[in-house]
């Protein structure tokens, strides 16, 4: 069940990229993930109602802290950048450079975190470098 939950978010992640990507040509990037979080607005908020710890004093301040940062930078600030990038260089073309983001992360996790980064991680994202190195030499 699991793997196939991850397939259908990688299915709809890649079409809600595809359609943000088109949809920023016309309204702009960030008005693209503004009118994205509106409508995603009624099913998160059923969500949290749904999932809410009975109390809030149990969530403590990193986890507000964080909460702030991934909803101010990455899903706000980032997106606008994201959408007006697809749109500018091409959903193709720009959407394969996301393939890249493990390798960075893995080296990122490693130097700043000192996080154990195994042979098999630098092996499978070594494998989606090299798809994604053929699939831009391959697209022309």
């Amino acid at each position: 069940i699991g793997d196939m939950l991850m397939l259908a978010a990688i299915i709809l992640c890649g079409l809600g990229y595809a359609e943000g990507a088109t949809l920023s040509r016309r309204l702009g990037g960030w008005q693209v993930i503004s009118w994205a979080l509106v409508l995603s607005l009624p099913v998160m908020l059923a969500l949290t109602l749904i999932i809410m710890p009975q109390s809030l004093e149990s969530v403590g301040k990193a986890a507000w802290i964080g909460l702030a940062y991934v909803s101010l930078f990455s899903m706000l600030i980032g997106f606008v950048f994201w959408y007006r990038g697809l749109a500018q260089g091409g959903i193709a073309a720009v959407g394969q450079l996301q393939l890249l983001q493990p390798f960075f992360g893995l080296g990122l996790a490693a130097m700043l975190l000192h996080e154990q980064v195994s042979p098999a991680m630098i092996a499978v994202t070594a494998a989606v470098v090299l798809c994604v190195v053929g699939a831009k030499k391959y697209a022309r």
